[in-house]
């Protein structure tokens, strides 16, 4: 059986899998195709966070801030739909490949939730 540590450091490591992928792309035709992928994970992974910490009791600070830095990435960022326009009119443009890129590691920067999470991590 796993516990709610294990889960929650498997679910934490797969969003820094998926940043990982994102800040290695070269931004080359075809990269917009991944980019989309690994942000439906990361949003995706994001949400079943937010639900299982309002379910489950948890006693750390750390959580709670993650909590809060979390739901406001979901409020706050929405990529989904410009990648969904730029795809078909834009998706050998390697300089709006790059720029979206780097927008959405920008904003998973923001506010540093990323290193929340590998402070999380690291704590679990």
């Amino acid at each position: 059986m796993v516990t709610w540590k294990e889960y929650l450091a498997s679910i934490l490591q797969k969003i820094l899998d998926s940043y990982s992928v994102l800040q290695s792309l070269n931004d080359k035709p075809g990269d917009l195709a991944i980019i989309e992928k690994e942000l439906l994970k990361i949003n995706g992974f994001f949400n079943v966070l937010v639900t299982k910490l309002d379910s489950e009791n948890y006693d750390s600070k750390n959580l709670e801030t993650l909590k809060s830095k979390l739901n406001y990435y979901l409020e706050s960022y929405y990529f989904e739909k410009e990648i969904q326009t730029m795809t078909p009119l834009y998706s050998e443009d390697t300089n709006r490949i790059k720029n979206i890129r780097l927008k959405i590691l920008e904003s998973l920067q923001d506010k540093k939730l990323i290193t929340n999470i590998e402070t999380i991590i690291e704590d679990l």
